[in-house]
This record gives C-alpha cells, structure tokens and sequence, in this order.
C-alpha cells in the first residue's frame, strides 16, 4: 500500500483512526475464555464492530507472545482474518524490533513474508542496516520510533546534541534517507503533540502514526493542529479506549460506539483542513 492509497482510504472513510489491538485475557470478557480461542474471538469480534470507523489495526506483539504458542497462533488468525475480510485495512505489527542485519533479515521475513503485515515498529537507534531488510519488500514499510509517549522518552529522546538539535530530530534527519514516503512511517506520541510541530519541519509528507489518544491523555485536536499535513498524514492509535470501552456482554458493540465517535470528531478535522 502506497501512502496515496493509505490516504484515499482516509478520505473515503473520514477517518485516520487506528485501533490498537492490545489483547490482554486478564481484560476479555469472561463469557469468551471458556472458548478455544478467546483472543481471536475478541479481537474478530472487534474488528467487526469497528472496521466501518477505522483505516488500520496495530497488534501488539507482547499482548500474544505473553500468551505463548496460542496467542501467537491467534495473532496469526486475526491477521488472515483481516485480509479475508477487510483487505483494505493497513496492518501495523508492533514489534519494535531493531537488531543487526541478519537478525532483522529474519523478522522482516516472519512479519511481511510469512504474516502479510503491511508494516512493522521498529526502534532505529542501532542503525541504518538494522532497517535496510525491511526495505527489501515491496508495498511494506517501516515504522520508526521517533518520539515517543512513555513519561522516560526524556532519558534519550530529548537529549540535546552539541549542535542544539534534539537526539529525536538526528534520528529524523538521518533516517529519512534510508526509504520514502511510500514506505517510512514514524512513531510521534500525542501527548508530545507541542513538539508534532517540530517533528514536521523535517519530515513534512512522511505518514505518522501516534498513539496516546485516549487512555494516555493525548488531544486529538492538538495532534491534528500539529501534524496534520496535505494528505492528512497521521495514524492515530486508540487501543485501550476502543477495545476495553466494556468487559461485559456488550463489549463489541462499545467498542464500536468508542470508534465511531473517534470517526466523528475525525472526520470534521479532516473537513476543517479541506480534505
């Protein structure tokens, strides 16, 4: 998927909401843990109250990895679940991978070659050749780890170089040479919506995909006044907020409700910017 093509599924859907897919079986309801597969059954669930209201889903590696072999597997089955059913919604693996070049080889293999995700989180600070096998697949992309919305982001990602710009901004500068447009991706938090400003200046037509509304406290406003560009340009992740809006018997049906109204306010900031 290009960016334009990510975009014209915005447009046609006034939303560029991502829904997060932190699937936690100490949160399911407890009506589906006597199933076989809960964590697929919650998620499909999911994904079919939603989808009307978003343009992407980003699983959350750790949520099935706690879970061994059967979350693995029903990460597995939520992926191909998408693509039977809703191949137009952009898949986003969070993994945060980042290691030497023969080892991200292996998982730039796992996630796009064998899993068909469309992206993939990776933290860059080891360097270009960690990235470089994830742009050896066309149609996929790399999601880098710019600016985060952990409380510590501060501990590294804000340190100021001798030259006054800020450790997140070299990693801006310098990775914007390793793909494109149609292929990078860059993780800013919401709740670093000021700096969204900053973040623009130098990666003006590159996609960000920003987690943090919702649950964490970031303004949708402030991320879209901040980093919307002439392709709206944003991903905005909801996880908890959507998935969890009730642990009963109704839970798909609030989780529809939690995205629709995310869609709503969207779809007026997409007006207001005139796309």
């Amino acid at each position: 998927m290009t960016s334009q093509e990510l975009f014209e599924q915005i447009r046609s859907k006034r939303s560029f909401l991502c829904v997060g897919l932190d699937t936690d079986l100490k949160k399911v309801p407890q009506h589906l843990l006597a199933g076989d597969d809960p964590i697929f059954e919650f998620n499909k669930a999911i994904i079919d109250a939603t989808a009307p209201y978003c343009v992407s889903y980003k699983p959350n590696l750790a949520f099935y990895e706690a879970a061994g072999t059967k979350g693995w597997n029903a990460l597995v089955k939520t992926v191909k679940y998408l693509r039977g059913h809703y191949p137009e919604q952009f898949i986003i693996a969070d993994a945060k991978r980042g290691d030497i070049g023969n080892t991200s080889q292996m998982y730039a293999r796992v996630f796009f070659q064998e899993m068909d995700f469309d992206a993939v989180t990776l933290s860059p600070y080891m360097g270009s050749d960690t990235a470089e096998p994830f742009y050896s697949y066309a149609g996929k992309w790399a999601v880098l780890l710019a600016l985060t919305s952990n409380a510590s982001a501060r501990d590294f990602e804000t340190l100021k170089l001798e030259n006054g710009e800020m450790l997140y901004e070299r990693v801006l500068r310098t990775s914007m040479d390793w793909g494109t447009e149609d292929n990078t991706m860059y993780v800013v938090g919401a709740t670093q919506a000021a700096q969204l400003g900053s973040v623009r200046a130098i990666v003006p037509d590159h996609f960000l995909l920003v987690p943090g509304v919702g649950a964490q406290g970031g303004s949708l406003e402030e991320v879209a006044r901040y980093g919307m560009n002439k392709r709206c340009g944003l991903l905005v992740n909801s996880s908890r907020g959507i998935i969890y809006a009730s642990g009963g018997r109704d839970f798909a049906g609030a989780a529809a409700g939690a995205a629709a109204q995310l869609q709503s306010q969207m779809s007026m900031l997409l007006q207001k910017a005139g796309l």
